[in-house]
């Protein structure tokens, strides 16, 4: 209704204002016809110099309601003859002539004045002037007005049937079906449908859409369902093995921890006792064997308790924290030097680094990455070992630096495997599993680990978390 009410507003002052100018200028064209033939009468007599004569000429407007006065003037503006309508006495006052053009006129307070040259053998001899009142044209406005209210209400009750009608056909069916939407969102409940509208068939094929949509998420959703409670069986399976698989994992610690520990250790003694007992009845060379028998002895026990250790940390339950990395690398590099205070290195370990992450699991990494520096770096009289932090693409980046033996970049991707080794036991010892363990416990917190070196040109250890 308010947009029927506005658009039929705009049209019909359009039609108003567009009737009112035209009129207006029909009027002052009317007028200025009327002046032009009184000046091709009154021409003789302004040159004979008869005003009688030329007032009669202008008695003639007396039939005319709405001419207020005329008049006619000479070149000078001096009046030669005038016309009064009864009740007025008064000349108005005569807009400019210009050369440029035969006729002026001027609309001032609902009067009209048109002015007229009369002219003799196209020399200017006076000027011919018609005032009218604009009662007409206000006539004319005001029953303009009213055809346009009339019209104006009549199309607002025909506008308002109409809406009815379209209220009815669809507006109450698309309502209809945003309660149904609104009912579905809120209870999530697929089942419910739209009211079928027959009425018109866009609003009908607008309803079928939407039914047919909801039956594809009832019937996804169904589907969904089903999904949901095999994988909920699978899930329950898989965790069931993996229990298991825990349960045989622990039992197979066990076994390893003790069961293969007694035979190492026994084996370890009776090559002690008969290096003790039967010592000087074996050469050299048996010595030196029953030696290496020891050492292997030894180094599998190593390979045992690191084995345990590395099983822990892929099974250890973790518990998240804020870590104080840099305290925790102080304290190892201060066990270190306590251990080996013969050695010269220096350590340089950036203040104020931490992570969050399990305090216990971070520091077995940095203690590997760091015992390693310590352990690559011991065939140099002086060496620096580096714990520091550095920013890539907005993420905080640790590293472990030092400047001892390095490795062959090619053998990179061999550095986080079990048992892999880029250097001989006899240059420096270790199980090669410390870097695995490093890389298991980095990829338990969400992060990767990588390392870059150059042979004899020291190596630095990347990790994130």
């Amino acid at each position: 209704m308010a947009v029927s009410g506005m658009a039929l507003v705009l049209a019909c002052m359009a039609f108003i204002g567009y009737d009112w100018i035209t009129f207006r200028n029909n009027t002052a064209r009317n007028l200025s016809i009327q002046a032009e033939v009184i000046a091709a009468n009154t021409a003789s007599a302004m040159i004979f110099d008869d005003p009688e004569s030329a007032r009669k000429s202008l008695d003639v407007l007396r039939f005319s309601p709405n001419i207020l006065s005329a008049g006619i003037h000479t070149t000078d503006q001096k009046a030669f003859a005038s016309y009064f309508r009864p009740g007025t006495t008064e000349a108005p006052r005569l807009p400019d002539l210009p050369a440029s053009q035969p006729t002026a006129h001027a609309f001032r307070s609902r009067r009209i004045i048109v002015v007229v040259p009369i002219l003799s053998e196209n020399r200017s001899i006076g000027t011919v002037y018609i005032e009218s009142d604009s009662q007409a044209l206000y006539s004319r406005l005001a029953r303009y007005v009213g055809i346009a209210t009339i019209v104006f209400v009549i199309s607002l009750v025909a506008a308002r049937l109409g809406s009815t009608v379209f209220r009815r056909s669809v507006s109450a069916p698309i309502v209809k079906l945003a309660d149904v939407a609104k009912v579905v969102a809120r209870d999530k409940n697929y089942t419910v449908r739209a009211p079928a509208t027959p009425d018109m068939e866009e609003v009908a094929t607008l309803v079928e859409a939407f039914n047919e949509m909801l039956f594809a998420i009832q019937k996804r959703d169904a589907e969904l369902l089903a999904a949901r409670g095999t994988l909920e069986r699978k899930v329950e399976e898989r965790t069931a093995e993996l229990e298991a698989a825990n349960k045989e994992l622990e039992a197979f610690s066990y076994s390893v921890s003790h069961d293969l520990r007694a035979p190492l250790r026994s084996v370890d003694g009776f090559a002690q006792a008969l290096l003790e007992d039967y010592g000087d009845k074996l050469d050299d060379f048996g010595k030196q064997n029953l030696q290496r028998v020891r050492a292997a002895a030894s180094r599998m026990g190593m390979l045992i308790d690191d084995l345990l250790k590395l099983s822990r940390v892929t099974r250890a339950e973790m518990r998240r924290e804020k870590s104080d990395l840099s305290a925790i690398a102080k304290s190892i590099a201060q066990s270190l030097e306590e251990a080996e205070p013969e050695r010269k290195v220096d350590f340089k370990i950036e203040d104020g680094l931490a992570a969050d992450g399990d305090p216990r699991l971070l520091r077995v990494a940095l203690e590997n990455l760091l015992r390693n520096a310590w352990k690559y770096t011991s065939r140099h009289d002086h060496a620096r070992i580096e714990f520091g932090r550095s920013k890539e693409n907005g993420k905080s980046i640790f590293y472990v630096r030092d400047d001892g033996a390095g490795f062959d970049p090619r053998y990179a991707d061999r550095l986080f495997g079990a048992f892999q080794r880029l250097h001989g036991v006899s240059e420096f010892p270790g199980t090669g599993i410390g870097l695995a363990t490093v890389q298991r416990i980095i990829r338990r917190h969400g992060g990767e680990v990588w390392a870059e070196a150059e042979v004899e040109k020291g190596a630095t250890f990347y990790f994130s978390v």
